[in-house]
């Protein structure tokens, strides 16, 4: 029995019994109860964990922290902490996420101690990032989603502006794609779509970005360059795509491109709409090549 809850036993029953995690540290801050709960949570049988500092459950990047606060805690005047949102680990070294609520307490004999009480949110965690990921990611690709790109390209259009340096956009097409859907299934069809994806990140420079509109359709954004350039760059990427088979099934894939630089004041979408233009041109022209818009006074050009 735990000596100040003495007169208190239904206390600890409850305590014992509670389907979340309690601990009970003294002021330096070492366990001096665990129950169940914690000890599942965490892996550790009950005698591993009492008379062994808290921090063996905390990273030990965090460790210096968590002692401080423990400290201040201990020393201060108020009776329960903040609610806190903490990262933890667990016997095994897999990390954890717990919300965490402590309240502080005295022994028969005068002396604090801290009592803390541990839910167990890594799932919760794990949803919320993957939500926040999904926001602003395709998916199946990984790539940019269309939501997250056009934002990024207004926030290249200021850039570009703020600075006078040139900015091009290249709209992308996989040329026949229904076709590989229709031949090799759609299981196929999306890893062609996830190898291309991978394709164009490795082919294009560090500071572009490719982004995935929707089906086989991709945005990249080429910050810095002219528009002979950008045209020079997405013929690269023409070039190894067209050479590169796909997959385990080597499907041959081509794309088309229309390439447009931003030019004078003109929207996002203006800049997007001549890029699609000169795509449209480009599968006119037969496909499996890239083609690009005559811009009037594209920022970042001199006028001559």
């Amino acid at each position: 029995m735990i000596p100040f809850l003495e007169p208190f036993d239904t206390t600890e029953t409850v305590i014992r019994a509670a389907p979340i995690g309690i601990c009970i540290t003294d002021a330096e801050g070492r366990f001096e109860m665990v129950n169940p709960a914690y000890c599942e949570f965490y892996g550790y049988r009950e005698e591993e964990l009492l008379g062994q500092p808290f921090t063996l459950v905390v990273p030990a990047a965090d460790r210096a922290r968590m002692n401080d606060l423990h400290a201040r805690f201990i020393a201060g005047d108020s009776a329960l902490e903040d609610t806190q949102e903490c990262e933890v680990q667990g016997k095994d070294g897999r990390p954890r996420s717990i919300l965490a609520k402590a309240a502080r307490i005295h022994d028969g004999q005068g002396r604090v101690k801290k009592v803390t009480f541990v839910v167990d949110i890594t799932e919760r965690k794990a949803m919320e990032q993957r939500l926040a990921y999904l926001a602003h990611h395709d998916e199946l690709t990984g790539l940019l989603n269309r939501r997250a790109g056009l934002d990024l390209l207004e926030e290249e259009i200021r850039r570009s502006r703020r600075y006078g340096t040139p900015l091009c956009v290249a709209n992308c097409d996989l040329d026949h794609f229904k076709r590989v859907n229709d031949r090799h299934g759609h299981a196929v069809g999306d890893r062609v779509l996830r190898e291309a994806g991978a394709l164009m990140q490795a082919t294009m420079r560090r500071h572009d970005h490719v982004i995935r509109l929707g089906g086989e359709e991709f945005l990249l954004l080429l910050p810095g360059v002219p528009r002979e350039e950008a045209s020079q760059a997405v013929e690269r990427l023409r070039a190894q795509l067209a050479s590169t088979p796909i997959t385990d099934e080597r499907i041959p894939l081509t794309l088309s491109a229309g390439v447009a630089q931003l030019a004078g004041d003109e929207p996002a979408d203006a800049l997007l709409e001549r890029a699609d233009r000169a795509l449209y041109d480009a599968k006119h022209a037969g496909r499996n090549r890239v083609q690009e818009t005559a811009d009037a006074r594209p920022v970042g050009e001199p006028v001559s």
